[in-house]
């Protein structure tokens, strides 16, 4: 993303940037780098960043768009997710059914924590737990900073990882209103006003993924999948 978003903010007789942001999530530490790129440009330029959210502003998707000063929605975008999770299966069960006999070789006493081949530790879920509090928190903190004072709720819902429409979003206070990119610019901006594209989006779903591709692109689609997309 790095060249895309120093393009954005090289363009002479820059006024503002804008970001399509259509995304359900995904690492916290990329999202983060991302947005903290973004906002050093923008106060470095002196120039406003301002969000809109398609489809899902969820999760990753929704720290993305706190990067801007003022974040617009359709109506039945959906935004939210502000939470943390880990996903696997167990396949202990079904490797002794198998007469599978796994064999692990480490060094430390807790290397290996959560091998999905393995019956859960209570100890390893504990130590997963304080790792996604730790994260968790880090989220609610941007969050926090970015909106401040226009969050109309505070407490355990509004960081429950629950998601709402873009209708409800802009009552929470979670985004600031309802607009259309081009629409929203020009009348901010003028009629006459140029909008240069930083970066094209790619498709979303490739029709036929390569196959060292293709784990990637069936955890994308199950992404898009919880918000019935």
């Amino acid at each position: 993303m790095a060249p895309a978003i120093e393009r954005a903010f090289g363009y002479s007789r820059l006024e503002a940037v804008a970001l399509a942001i259509n995304s359900p999530g995904g690492s916290a530490v990329q999202s983060a780098r991302i947005a903290d790129r973004i906002r050093t440009l923008g106060e470095e330029k002196g120039v406003p960043v301002l969000s809109f959210v398609d489809d899902v502003g969820a999760s990753g998707g929704y720290w993305l768009a706190c990067t801007g000063s003022e974040i617009f929605v359709h109506e039945a975008s959906i935004l939210g997710s502000i939470g943390v999770i880990f996903a696997g299966f167990g396949f202990d069960g079904a490797l002794e059914r198998l007469g599978v006999e796994r064999r692990v070789h480490a060094l430390g006493e807790r290397k290996g924590m959560l091998d999905p081949f393995r019956p859960e530790k209570a100890e390893d879920v504990a130590t997963l737990h304080a790792m996604q509090e730790d994260i968790h928190n880090v989220f609610i903190e941007w969050v926090r900073e970015r909106r401040g004072v226009r969050l109309r709720e505070d407490g355990d819902e509004l960081f429950s990882g629950k998601v709402w429409t873009g209708r409800q979003a802009v009552a929470l206070g979670l985004a600031d209103g309802v607009g259309e990119m081009r629409q929203v610019i020009r009348e901010r901006f003028g009629r006459k006003v140029r909008m240069r594209v930083a970066l094209r989006r790619r498709r979303r779903f490739p029709l036929l993924p390569a196959l060292p591709g293709l784990a990637d692109a069936l955890e994308e689609r199950l992404l898009w999948a919880r918000y019935g997309l």
